[in-house]
């Protein structure tokens, strides 16, 4: 019986550089996390559909996803990984060794970082803002005999730091996106609103509330996390700077 012949071989995509490169410092020795950074550093894109899923690294253009982007180059390096430490960074933001402030941003590049720290502001710090406010109010609701088991909603949490309700700050954003509600909104989704309202908050809160209003947003984050930020200090801005582009993003 004659084996079957061969067929033409399969179209394969090329490996991104980063991907190589992150590839080739782990096999020479060099600490997965640290190739990882240097890796992110080369990255080029914004979007991406990757195993039929869509990459989103950078919200509004502005604000750098960075975790997102470690699970994309780590997925095609798995075996080259301890698991238990991917998890850990992927799913906790808990790196496997410390970096510095200083170091992560040599490793990435000033422009990535920049947008990272819009990151970290627009999305981690505006959500642990939201939660310091449900801990808050809970904490006055226990205080109050008649309404002590009343949940707290998070149209109070809403109202109490931005002002307006979250279903009519859910109608103002997708209004300004010039886009109709959808059915369910995933995690990219949720994401940009929690980015757009930080954005929202900068223009409609005067300079006391708002540093206030940020600080209370830090010491929550640091609060929740199992050990101190390793890339951010309570000591540092209450706000970041002006807003990077994309295009900056992307080739620095």
């Amino acid at each position: 019986m004659r084996p079957a012949e061969a067929g033409p071989p399969l179209e394969t995509t090329p490996e991104h550089p980063a991907v190589a490169h992150l590839r080739r410092r782990i096999a020479e020795g060099t600490h997965w996390f640290i190739a990882l950074l240097e890796a992110i550093g080369q990255w080029d894109r914004v979007t991406e559909e990757y195993r039929g899923r869509r990459f989103e690294y950078l919200i509004e253009n502005e604000a750098f996803d960075w975790l997102v982007l470690a699970e994309r180059l780590l997925d095609p390096v798995l075996d080259l990984c301890p698991s238990r430490e991917v998890e850990e960074l992927l799913f906790e933001g808990r790196p496997p060794i410390e970096v510095s402030e200083a170091e992560f941003r040599q490793l990435i590049g000033p422009t990535k970082y920049r947008a990272y720290l819009n990151y970290l502001y627009g999305v981690s710090v505006e959500e642990a803002l939201q939660l310091a406010t449900l801990e808050r109010l809970e904490k006055e609701r226990r205080s109050q005999v008649y309404c002590a088991n009343r949940p707290v909603d998070e149209d109070e949490i809403f109202a109490h730091i931005y002002g307006r309700t979250q279903s009519e700050l859910w109608a103002m954003f997708w209004r300004e996106q010039g886009l109709e509600p959808p059915q369910q909104t995933g995690i990219a989704g949720l994401k940009r609103f929690t980015y757009w309202l930080f954005k929202y908050r900068l223009r409609h809160s005067d300079r006391e509330r708002l540093a206030a209003d940020t600080r209370l947003g830090l010491e929550t984050l640091e609060r929740h996390r199992n050990r101190r930020s390793w890339v951010s200090s309570l000591d540092g801005p209450t706000a970041p700077g002006p807003v990077v582009e994309a295009e900056a993003v992307v080739t620095q």
